[in-house]
């Protein structure tokens, strides 16, 4: 088996070309959304800085109220069950979007394959021969014929 080959079958190599497409995808957008935001987001500062400041004070005491009833609530018993509930979770979503890059990679590991060997395969082909008009043959010009007489 080729080192070409074993690469080619194994997933972590497709995951890897998966994900570097995303992030190539990703960034190709990345200047459209800064401009596309970067008004939006002077103006929404601007307006939501007094606004932010009332609210925290008013929230302040209700968070304090709300920690102190559910430590009063929760049992300690329950977070392991919910610490593996949330883990097992994790592991599947996990597993689900390395399966998706394994995908996206092989797509683009075989379009690139494929674009290598047409440029190989047209750098193979021989150039077609230059035609060349066979050499006319000419009459023997008088002065030969007088030599041969």
């Amino acid at each position: 088996m080729t080192l070409a080959s074993s690469l080619r079958e194994n997933k972590a190599v497709y995951a890897v070309a998966g994900a570097g497409d995303f992030a190539v995808e990703k960034i190709r957008e990345v200047p459209e959304q800064v401009t596309r935001y970067q008004g939006k987001a002077r103006e929404a500062a601007t307006k939501y800085q007094g606004e932010v400041r009332e609210t925290v004070e008013r929230y302040r005491g209700e968070v304090r109220k709300t920690v102190d009833r559910y430590r009063d609530e929760v049992d300690a018993k329950d977070l392991p069950g919910a610490a593996v509930a949330y883990v097992t979770h994790v592991g599947t979503r996990t597993v689900e979007f390395i399966d998706e890059l394994t995908e996206r990679g092989k797509r683009v590991v075989h379009r690139e394959a494929a674009e290598v060997a047409a440029i190989a395969e047209a750098d193979a082909e021989p150039a077609p021969k230059a035609r060349t008009a066979p050499a006319k043959r000419t009459a023997p010009s008088a002065r030969a014929k007088k030599n041969d007489a």
